[in-house]
């Protein structure tokens, strides 16, 4: 295994929460090591049921699964992922890489794949990377506020209207739109319902969009 490597920088990096499925007994003892150390909550799981529970249990941000183990095939693991949790994120790891495999991972929409022995630095940056593409480690309310601001922009967009012509329709300012549109700030009740209202919009489905 990779030895150990300190990173005094890892700490801009939100604290995750990571279920890593692998047969291998000293993977899962170093996956926990270095990933617990960077300030994760890593749970390691022998099996698919345990994996599988340990989801239902409390959904993870991110799986690391190892797409070729003895007893258990990971590409039936993954397939049951994705129907139970299609939207969460799913590392491939392999000590058995190749493009097939490959192609056939990433057409189940994992986020990324990664070919043992890999270094921390590696695994890392695909961490990072998943953090900024899919919002992880953040709290629901900072969740919301962003998926809110997105979906409120596109609907202004697609109308295209100004922010002073929605602040005209909605009766809100346009510096508390701006604010809104930027994922800065939550908007009341009052005022969510008068700018989805203005642009003929349903905020319940800007609410399930953000996890509520």
């Amino acid at each position: 295994m990779t030895p150990i490597e300190t990173n005094p920088a890892i700490s801009g990096q939100p604290r995750l929460s990571i279920v890593c499925l692998d047969d291998d007994e000293d993977f899962r003892q170093y996956i926990r090591s270095v990933l617990e150390a960077d300030g994760h909550d890593v749970r390691a799981c022998v099996s698919s049921a345990e994996l599988f529970s340990a989801c239902e249990q409390r959904l993870p941000d991110v799986v690391l699964l190892d797409i070729k183990m003895g007893r258990e095939s990971g590409e039936t693991v993954l397939e049951e992922i994705r129907k139970r949790w299609s939207k969460l994120a799913v590392v491939v790891v392999t000590g058995y890489p190749s493009m097939d495999s490959m192609r056939e991972t990433f057409k189940r929409d994992v986020f990324d794949y990664l070919a043992k022995p890999f270094s921390l630095v590696e695994l890392r940056r695909v961490l990072s990377q998943a953090t900024a593409t899919l919002g992880l480690g953040q709290r629901p309310q900072d969740r919301l506020r962003a998926e809110l601001g997105k979906h409120i922009r596109l609907a202004r967009t697609e109308k295209a209207w100004t922010l002073k012509e929605l602040s005209d329709a909605s009766g809100v300012s346009v510096s508390q739109l701006s604010s809104i549109e930027r994922g800065t700030h939550l908007p009341s009740l009052e005022s969510l319902l008068a700018i989805a209202g203005a642009m003929d919009c349903k905020p319940s489905e800007w609410m399930v969009a953000g996890g509520f």
